[in-house]
């Protein structure tokens, strides 16, 4: 058989050695996948971002507002500071809300600490920035997510009381009282309350939503039905502020007639008096109710 002289090893070469065990751990440890390369990428990344928002702030200190370069060098310091939006606005996951809404908010805080930075104060921008753009976010979930407005002193006292809640729990090993929760903060369990409640109206459940985990229907199944009998409570109070004014034993026969479902004979031997005289009066008495009913009037 020929073998081709491109694929055939050259017969005075000798077989590579095999790696030995520390240099086979070595490169395993070095690989670009690892764990730590991958940290020292990120860390170069960090002082990259660093020290190229420090030479454009630099640069931007010495243009005039208004003018193309100083545009120019604005937007690229607002796109060199975007993953720290990024990094802001993943604390905010929990809340159900499109991510892309809270980096766009977050990157209103941004340009904000942007505008506002002073590079000669001796600050790192990120510190700067990061309580401006948190606190963007913040405001936009207080003032729009919200499906319930919660006044700004009660959201700021609900905050309180979620740290609050958090130390006792972790000093008691239990979820602590209200009672605790309010010593610790000096103030009413009222006002606990209020806040346990505020914090529940970042979302409005539907009334159709199933019911997650308990396998129960929705919120709208499991509601009261309209009573039928609810159409009735306006004559109801209406018979009983008439017949008040009817005289005692006209409202007694009343009673056992319609109340009791009596007959007139049952009555009439109930009263001692004569079947006739038993519907005589209950004749004047609906004609007293009907001269007395306002509905009709």
């Amino acid at each position: 058989m020929t073998v081709s002289a491109s694929t055939a090893p050259p017969q005075d070469e000798a077989p590579a050695p095999a790696p030995d065990r520390a240099q086979t751990s070595a490169t395993t440890s070095t690989h670009p996948r690892g764990p730590a390369p991958a940290a020292a990428a990120r860390k170069r990344r960090g002082a990259d971002t660093r020290a190229l928002t420090q030479v454009l702030f630099a640069q931007l200190k010495g243009l005039e507002p208004g003018t193309p370069e100083h545009h120019r060098v604005r937007g690229a310091l607002i796109e060199a500071n975007l993953p720290l939006v990024r990094y802001a606005a993943a604390r905010f996951r929990s809340r159900n809300e499109p991510m892309e809404d809270v980096v766009q908010v977050g990157t209103i805080g941004l340009i904000n600490a942007i505008d506002r930075f002073d590079p000669d104060r001796g600050v790192q921008f990120p510190t700067f920035a990061m309580p401006t753009v948190v606190g963007e976010i913040k405001r936009y979930f207080r003032d729009n997510v919200r499906t319930v407005h919660v006044p700004r002193r009660l959201h700021e006292l609900w905050v309180q009381v979620n740290s609050a809640t958090e130390d006792l729990t972790t000093a008691y090993g239990r979820s602590p009282t209200t009672s605790e929760i309010a010593e610790r903060l000096r103030i009413t369990e009222e006002e606990v309350l209020s806040c346990i409640e505020a914090g529940r109206s970042y979302h409005a459940t539907s009334l159709e939503a199933a019911q997650e985990g308990d396998g129960l229907p929705g919120l709208l199944d499991r509601l009261g039905y309209e009573d039928p009998a609810l159409d009735g409570v306006e004559h109801r109070d209406l018979v009983r502020h008439l017949l008040v004014q009817l005289p005692e034993r006209e409202q007694r026969i009343l009673l056992l007639r319609y109340y009791s479902n009596l007959t007139q004979s049952q009555i009439s031997a109930e009263l001692g008096v004569s079947q006739m005289h038993v519907s005589r009066l209950l004749a004047r008495s609906f004609a007293r109710l009907r001269s007395a009913n306002r509905i009709d009037a």
